[in-house]
């Protein structure tokens, strides 16, 4: 499993603060959105709570259980996110819950108006390729893992939204601009991974393409570019728009995709996965892969192995 990034956690509510040891919540209202943090300290089950604007929720400590859009329940960790639409009920169990072990959740409300804006704004300044291809949220890629990206742009607008100075409206609302752009961009390589492209036939999934059947060769700037019939600079400008990361990172977490697959074979040698891989050097493998998964290659293959 991916590293996920961590948020910063703020300070618990003090014990005699405390008005519900059952989601007690904490809010922040600024002109455009509406930071709510809330903390549980015992064992509860199917807590409804439903907001009238969209919310985007980080776990911050502890775990919970979300029941939502009528669908299994799903373990809801620190590092991961939920985009939320408006006037949909979700439910939450807290199984492991207490004094010693609160959860702390945050969910930020962010006003529709604003969110129609930025989006306005991206899709007139920054259009994306191909028609009918715009700048959106996918409410089907609801459930991500926290990025550096988006962990960062959280973490500041927490930051924001805690603040007493006079200007973080001002610099709330441009934090939130970059909020959404991360979500549209973590949400679309979510997308990539499961193989949902919705227009098959634009340059970003001809791209995505060519470097799925082309790991072992020597990819570079250049042959990706001419794959997509655009400049260095432009496809360059382009990818990092859609995807958040530029064209090499996706190249090597695709290859350290296609590593993981290899590990699974609990025979594989090391080396091996390296080459058919598309590394030249075992010793950067072995460093970018711990750096991507937190594990090395071989304690990754033992753990699936063991499992």
């Amino acid at each position: 499993m991916s590293i996920k990034s961590l948020l910063h956690t703020p300070a618990l509510t003090h014990e005699k603060s405390l008005k519900t040891l059952v989601e007690n919540r904490t809010i922040f209202s600024l002109n455009n959105c509406e930071l709510n943090i809330f903390e549980t300290y015992q064992e509860s089950a199917l807590v409804p709570l439903k907001f009238n604007d969209l919310v985007v929720t980080s776990m911050l400590r502890g775990k919970k259980v979300m029941h939502l859009f009528d669908e299994p329940g799903f373990d809801y960790l620190p590092g991961e996110t939920v985009v939320i639409p408006s006037n949909v009920e979700m439910k939450i169990d807290f199984p492991e819950a207490s004094n010693q072990n609160p959860t702390q959740c945050l969910a930020l409300a962010i006003d529709q108006t604003k969110i129609s804006e930025t989006l306005n704004f991206l899709n007139e300044r920054y259009p994306k390729e191909g028609t009918d291809n715009f700048w959106q949220l996918n409410y089907q890629n609801y459930f991500f893992y926290n990025n550096v990206d988006l962990a960062s742009t959280i973490n500041k607008l927490i930051k924001e939204c805690m603040s007493t100075s006079i200007t973080k409206d001002a610099l709330a609302d441009l934090t939130l601009q970059e909020l959404l752009i991360r979500i549209i961009q973590t949400q679309t390589v979510k997308s990539i991974d499961q193989g949902d492209l919705s227009n098959q036939n634009n340059a970003m999934a001809q791209v995505i393409d060519y470097i799925r059947k082309n790991l072992k060769e020597d990819i570079n700037l250049k042959h990706l570019s001419d794959k997509a019939c655009m400049s260095t600079t432009s496809f360059y400008r382009f990818f990092k728009r859609e995807l958040g990361m530029s064209p090499i990172e996706f190249v090597l977490s695709e290859k350290i995709k296609h590593a993981k697959k290899l590990l699974k074979n609990p025979t594989i040698q090391i080396n091996e996965v390296c080459y058919l891989s598309g590394f030249d050097d075992a010793n950067y493998f072995i460093r970018l892969f711990k750096k991507h998964e937190g594990v090395t290659p071989k304690q990754y293959q033992l753990m699936n192995f063991t499992n």
